[in-house]
């Protein structure tokens, strides 16, 4: 019998996949402090796996967690053509958890502001989070709390080296354009296979995005389809560049801004790391250890 095929290894596996997934959560919630006592987080659920694993998790925490908080989901219903309209609602139900359910015509006005053929995502975005913004202040929401994952972040890193010129990801906290807003990402540390899987265990009815996910040739689809064969042939690689995010060395890039390269003057003394850059050190297989041991070594 196949390891897949076998009830009791598959079960040991899932329980693997739930406690890392949790684990992960909780270091990325402590390590940034996005939950505290008291909180009342807005969980953002579109109908993807992504959000859908975000608010699964949030809610076993949640009930299990020495500290209080409150958890109100909101859906933003954009008016997409053929968009079942019933099943968050009849889902959230199910959960019995608070939540908000809140019509916009976005799709309306983007068809209408963006030329056929043209990326419809930025647009759709930014109308997005406006929409979110608001109803964030409507229901008294003291964080609001995205779905991007470990993947989302490295890949707008890279679109934004290749296409921005600039060194910027997609942080795992900030605050919101209008300023009003603190905005959590609990899943900075999860790769985006596990939500794959945990979407499969959990049997989440998975609402497809037919606005701007389904364009092709987008350049995000692009990079994540690149980031994704470099964790194939080298595991771990995805797991060092997310840690190399929180491990920056502002004197060995060139951000003269950041760092004070114009009044650099000779010590005499030695220097931690000082030309390091330039020696040629061999390059072996990525050592992949976890982020908070990474963090305490």
């Amino acid at each position: 019998m196949s390891a897949l095929s076998d009830p009791r290894r598959r079960a040991h596996e899932n329980n693997k996949l739930v406690k890392r997934l949790r684990r992960q959560v909780g270091e990325a919630i402590a390590d940034y402090n996005m939950i505290g006592p008291g909180d009342r987080v807005m969980v953002c659920l579109s109908g993807g796996k992504d959000s859908y694993g975000l608010l699964d998790i949030l809610l076993a925490m949640r009930d299990s967690a020495p500290l209080h908080f409150d958890i109100v989901a909101v859906n933003l219903d954009q008016r997409h053509p053929g968009y079942p309209e019933h099943v968050l609602p009849d889902y959230l139900r199910s959960l019995g958890v608070e939540h908000r359910i809140e019509v916009q015509d976005t799709y309306g006005v983007v068809k209408r502001l963006i030329p056929e053929g043209r990326t419809m995502c930025s647009l759709c975005s930014r109308l997005r989070r406006g929409v979110l913004y608001r109803v964030a202040s409507e229901i008294g929401a003291t964080r609001i709390a995205l779905g991007h994952h470990r993947d989302d972040m490295l890949v707008t890193l890279l679109l934004n080296m290749f296409f921005g010129s600039k060194l910027k990801g997609m942080p795992p906290k900030l605050v919101s354009d209008d300023g009003r807003h603190v905005v959590v990402r609990p899943l900075a540390y999860v790769r985006e296979s596990d939500l794959v899987a945990y979407a499969e265990l959990r049997q989440f009815p998975i609402i497809p995005c037919d606005l701007c996910g389904s364009q092709d040739n987008l350049q995000r689809a692009q990079v994540k389809a690149m980031i994704h064969d470099w964790e194939r042939k080298y595991p771990g690689r995805l797991d060092n560049m997310l840690r190399a995010l929180q491990n920056v060395v502002p004197s060995h890039l060139a951000d003269h801004a950041l760092h004070d390269f114009r009044n650099l003057r000779a010590t005499g003394s030695p220097v931690a790391d000082g030309d390091i850059a330039f020696d040629h050190e061999p390059v072996g297989e990525p050592r992949v250890i976890p982020i908070r041991a990474a963090r305490e070594a």
